[in-house]
C-alpha cells in the first residue's frame, strides 16, 4: 500500500480504517507490541508485509497484564524511535491508542482461560495472561486483522492467544514466529535493556542450557528429570543467575513431562539480576 504510514490514536478511526480495508477486500496483517522494538518484532513486521496488503502495528504498554509490582511505570519506552522502524519496515498503521480510551471508566469485562495461564509464568505472574488475551482480543475487535502474527519466544502466550482465538470463534489467524536472537544465542527482548554489561555476559546461560536439553534430546535421553538438572547447573554457574522454573512440557498443552520422547518444549524463566528472562526451544526441531 502507500509509503506514509499513517499514525492513528482512537479507537474510532482505527476501525473506520479497518472496515474500508474490509470493503475493499484486502487483508491486514497485524504486529501487537509494546514498543522499544528490536529486530525481533520487525522480523514479525516484514513477515505480515509478506503476506498482506495492509499491515497495522500497534504500540501498547498494557497495564491490566502487570503485576503489583512488576515494571510497568519503568517498561523501557522509545516512541520516537519504534514509529521510525515501523515505517521503514513498510507498515501502512501504527497504532497507539491510550490505556483510557482502551479500558475507560469502571471497566470489568476480562478473557480469562482457565487452564493454560497456570503453569509455567502463570505461577508466578497471576492475572497476567487475563490482561495479554482481554486486550489481544480488543484489539483484534479494533484491528480486524486477518493475520496476527507473534514471536514463539513468548511461547505460553503464543498458546493461550491461539486456544482463545480457537474457543472464541475469532476469525483471525494466528501466526506464530520464529524467535530472532543475538549472535551469541540471548534471545531478542526489550527487557534485554535492563541488563548491565555484566549480567549480559552471564544471560547467555538460558541459550546454552537450551542447547544442553537439545544435546541430551538428541542422544535419546528420556528422563526429564535428567535434562532439567543439567539445564539448572548450567544456569546456576552465573553468580547473577537465579531460574524462576526450567521444565520439559507438552507443546499443546504444556504440561510437564515426565519422559521425554517426540514433542517436547524446553522452557523457563531466569532472573539475571533484577531482570526476568524467558526461552524455549522445540527439541524435536
Amino acid at each position: 500500500m502507500a509509503e506514509i504510514m499513517k499514525t492513528i490514536t482512537s479507537i474510532h478511526d482505527m476501525t473506520t480504517w479497518a472496515r474500508d480495508r474490509v470493503l475493499n477486500r484486502e487483508s491486514i496483517g497485524f504486529v501487537p507490541t509494546m514498543g522499544y522494538l528490536h529486530d525481533g518484532h520487525l522480523s514479525l513486521v516484514k513477515r505480515a508485509r509478506s503476506e498482506n496488503d495492509a499491515v497495522v502495528a500497534s504500540v501498547f504498554v498494557n497495564p491490566t497484564q502487570f503485576g503489583q509490582n512488576e515494571d510497568f511505570t519503568v517498561y523501557p519506552r522509545d516512541p520516537d524511535g519504534d514509529s521510525e522502524k515501523l515505517r521503514s519496515g513498510g507498515v501502512d498503521v501504527l497504532f497507539i491508542p491510550e490505556a483510557d480510551e482502551l479500558y475507560g471508566q469502571d471497566y470489568e469485562t476480562y478473557v480469562e482461560l482457565e487452564r493454560l495461564p497456570l503453569p509455567l509464568c502463570g505461577k508466578s505472574r497471576p492475572g497476567h495472561f487475563r490482561g495479554v488475551a482481554t486486550v489481544v482480543l480488543k484489539l483484534f475487535n479494533i484491528v480486524l486483522p486477518n493475520n496476527a502474527y507473534f514471536g514463539s519466544k513468548d511461547f505460553q502466550q503464543l498458546q493461550v492467544i491461539r486456544r482463545m482465538v480457537r474457543d472464541l470463534n475469532v476469525s483471525t489467524m494466528i501466526v506464530g514466529c520464529p524467535t530472532v536472537r543475538e549472535p551469541d544465542g540471548l534471545a531478542m527482548s526489550s527487557r534485554n535493556a535492563y541488563l548491565s554489561p555484566v549480567e549480559r555476559k552471564q544471560a547467555i546461560c538460558l541459550h546454552d542450557a537450551l542447547m544442553i536439553a537439545k544435546g541430551l534430546f538428541d542422544k535419546t535421553e528420556t528422563d526429564a528429570s535428567v535434562y532439567i538438572k543439567a539445564m539448572k547447573d548450567r544456569i546456576t554457574e552465573e553468580s547473577d543467575a537465579r531460574p524462576d522454573y526450567i521444565s520439559l512440557v507438552d507443546p499443546e498443552t504444556l504440561e510437564d513431562l515426565p519422559t521425554v520422547k517426540d514433542a517436547a518444549l524446553a522452557v523457563m524463566a531466569v532472573k539475571i539480576g533484577k531482570t526476568r528472562l524467558i526461552d524455549n526451544m522445540s527439541l524435536a526441531g
